[in-house]
């Protein structure tokens, strides 16, 4: 049976569009053309250094670890799930994020990438009140290599986004999220809730 949201977080396609040939890092570093710098370029914003890699647990098969997600609002402090305290992804749906009406925020998240490159990371998001859909997002987070010990986790912060305003607006909603790369591979699903009230809580 298909669990919530399901029909809506499926990342859109390019018609034409073919994943390319998986490498592994070392493939990766060995293209090497001093001549080419937009080679060396593509390569430094996959963060394919020479600095050393994080140990890896071998028994951790997960390619992408999300650390914590955060809410960021200008002009107050940040509300930060740590996703590696047990039940925290249980609470995110129990325990609503209050945000102003007509307030401007973002989402971050913070991650790390093992094993293997990371390819077309992307954050779908679908929001419900009373059960009818009142919008769906999508955004591409980029491609990633494994973390170093010079760069040891990732943050990502999302498009500014806007609370509505209005009496019709305030009010309890339901979201379901997940990372998802290009190979359509899962790495985080989750439920969360947040309430547009008059004023910060």
């Amino acid at each position: 049976m298909a669990s919530a949201g399901d029909e809506d977080l499926v990342a859109s396609k390019t018609d034409g569009f073919k994943v390319g040939e998986k490498k592994t890092v070392e493939e990766y570093a060995k293209l090497v053309d001093q001549n080419d710098e937009s080679l060396n370029r593509w390569k430094a914003s996959l963060g394919i250094s020479n600095s050393p890699a994080l140990p890896v647990d071998p028994k951790d098969t997960r390619r992408c670890v999300i650390h914590s997600l955060a809410l960021e609002v200008p002009g107050r402090s940040d509300i930060t799930i740590d996703l590696s305290v047990p039940g925290a992804l249980e609470s995110l749906k129990s325990k609503p994020f209050f945000i102003k009406e007509g307030a401007k925020f973002r989402m971050k998240a913070s991650f790390k990438v093992q094993h293997d490159v990371l390819s077309g990371l992307k954050y779908l998001q679908v929001v419900k009140r009373k059960g009818i859909r009142v919008s769906k997002d999508e955004e591409m987070l980029g491609s990633y290599a494994p973390n170093t010990q010079e760069k040891p986790v990732y943050e990502k912060k999302f498009a500014e986004d806007e609370a509505p305003s209005g009496m019709m607006a305030r009010g309890h909603y339901e979201a379901v999220s997940k990372f998802v790369d290009d190979d359509d591979h899962t790495h985080l699903k989750f439920e969360w809730s947040f309430d547009i009230a008059k004023d910060w809580k």
